[in-house]
């Protein structure tokens, strides 16, 4: 085997490979040798099939099988003896001509990590903003709760329905008059108002009393889980049985015991409990962002393009499918595209921080538990069906880099709770206002070099969300975990990373996930 470097500039390196041909073919004979006992064949005993014969019958498999693994030993070889740090997957190129009896001629191209030195902690200063919760906030949960266990009692018979009754009734939908599956229901308890169903439909119930029977036409939205019904007009047939209006619920003892407590100061412990936990996770995220601007305005070091390039596809093609979905899309794709640049600049700090935080992750032994991978592994397989999630398990297990991914946004949560408990950290008592317009302002304000400028913040912040986050936290997908395959990539190898796949001349396509089940959505 000869290995020739043929490129090396900044993080992208090239090489030529070559595999002699009787190196492959001293494999295929000593493949043949190896299932010569296992091969039967008519006119011969068991295990007396001559090496021709088995070549002749099996040549190709054998040949492609010798291939395959030789090009594996050689990128085993190629990365070990230049110790590289592969970023993603090599690209192989196979030369034209090719075949068997030939030496194989290869052309590698790669990019590698960038040589990160982990930083000194000492001297890390955060501020925790911290939200007491009020008595007031505490009687507003009860509120909302209260305004949510609504309860209804029969209304006049001559009663109309307006905003906020129930109307009790039954309902048979049609396409082009004919009845169509899953659109039939008998004594249908339907609050007007409560947007529980499809737009338009409980808005056509405000003035039917009891008695009444109503044709209403609606269209069903273009993202409607059924394919049959997507954007399609169709008419319901509705007889109304009843109005009922709403009746006052009376926050006491017994309001809490019908949610199965004891008393309505345990409801209030519990509610309180719950907004100390919200408040504390906006806390989190304040003091993350202001940690990760540090680390970002410290560190300036070039990215693999290949790993920026990837990640910004992530960004983008969530970016435009919101923006899809906007009141005037084109107006709002539009607007993307002038901001192109600085969302590429977002995408760049996203993975810098991944591979600075991978780094970090390393140098102080921060792992992810085979128990809380095994955590992991169940609740992503919930995204699935039942049937499905076996395939889900044995797809994860079989791809180091699904399992990468799947371990990324813990690995990282871990790394920046090590960061945080060996910073010096003073608090500060603010409220709950204070404390989101500083994560706003965080969201809004430019990032320190080498991070890009962000955009302005034109739209509203529903649509900007995804990149914010990106840029200020890095807080959802991240690169550096998910993207680089090989080891001591920013996946990180302290938290038990597989070494990825090594690329073969001809490899069968990708085994791919079980489908994920659709998101239920109300009608």
């Amino acid at each position: 085997m000869q290995i020739v470097e043929t490129a090396n500039e900044g993080l992208k390196r090239a090489y030529s490979v070559t595999i002699l041909a009787k190196d492959i073919s001293e494999r295929i004979e000593g493949e043949v040798r190896k299932i010569a006992p296992q091969v039967r064949m008519p006119g011969f005993r068991p295990g007396k099939v001559p090496a021709n014969l088995i070549k002749k019958m099996h040549g190709p498999a054998l040949h492609q099988d010798a291939l395959n693994t030789s090009i594996r030993e050689a990128m085993d070889k190629l990365v070990t003896d230049n110790e590289l740090r592969p970023a993603m997957q090599p690209q192989i190129e196979l030369g034209e001509g090719y075949e068997e009896g030939k030496d194989a001629e290869l052309s590698v191209s790669l990019e590698v990590l960038p040589k990160i030195s982990a930083p000194s902690l000492e001297g890390l200063k955060l501020e925790k903003l911290v939200v007491p919760v009020s008595e007031e906030e505490v009687d507003e949960a009860v509120q909302r709760l209260a305004s949510q266990q609504k309860s209804f009692k029969d209304g006049a018979k001559t009663k109309k329905a307006a905003e906020g009754d129930q109307v009790v009734c039954d309902f048979v939908g049609k396409l082009d008059g004919v009845e169509f599956e899953g659109g039939k229901a008998e004594d249908q308890a339907i609050e007007i108002g409560a947007g529980r169903l499809i737009p338009g439909f409980e808005e056509q119930l405000v003035g039917v009393k009891a008695g009444d029977e109503k044709q209403i036409s609606v269209t069903f939205p273009e993202e409607y889980p059924a394919e049959n019904l997507k954007g399609k007009e169709a008419t319901f047939d509705i007889t109304v049985h009843a109005v009922k209006v709403p009746t006052e619920t009376t926050v006491d003892d017994d309001f809490a015991k019908n949610l199965g407590l004891e008393s309505l100061e345990q409801l209030r412990n519990l509610l309180r409990g719950q907004l100390e936990q919200e408040t504390a996770g906006l806390t989190r995220t304040q003091m993350k962002r202001a940690l990760l601007d540090q680390l970002a305005a410290g560190h300036d070091f070039d990215v693999p393009p290949s790993m920026v390039e990837a990640e910004f596809e992530q960004i983008w093609a969530q970016l435009t499918h919101e923006a899809g979905h906007e009141e005037d899309p084109e107006a709002a794709l539009k607007e993307l595209e002038d901001e192109k640049d600085d969302y590429r600049s977002i995408a760049v700090r996203r993975v810098r921080l991944g591979l600075l935080l991978s780094e970090i992750g390393q140098a102080n032994k921060v792992e992810v538990s085979q128990q809380e991978m095994q955590m992991l592994l169940q609740q992503a397989a919930q995204q699935y069906r039942p049937e499905d999630r076996e395939r889900f398990f044995e797809y994860v297990q079989n791809d180091p880099m699904a399992a990468a991914q799947l371990r990324a946004p813990l690995y990282e949560d871990k790394v920046v709770d090590f960061l945080i408990e060996q910073a010096e950290v003073t608090e500060r008592e603010v409220s709950r206002d204070e404390l989101q317009a500083a994560i706003e302002a965080d969201e809004g304000e430019t990032p320190a070099k080498p991070a890009a400028k962000k955009p302005a913040a034109k739209k509203p912040a529903a649509k900007k969300a995804p990149a914010k986050k990106a840029d200020a936290a890095a807080d959802e997908k991240k690169p550096a975990a998910k993207k680089a395959p090989a080891k001591k990539a920013a996946a990180s190898k302290a938290d038990g990373d597989a070494p990825a796949k090594k690329p073969a001349a001809k490899k069968p396509a990708a085994k791919k996930a079980p489908a994920k089940k659709p998101a239920a959505k109300s009608e």
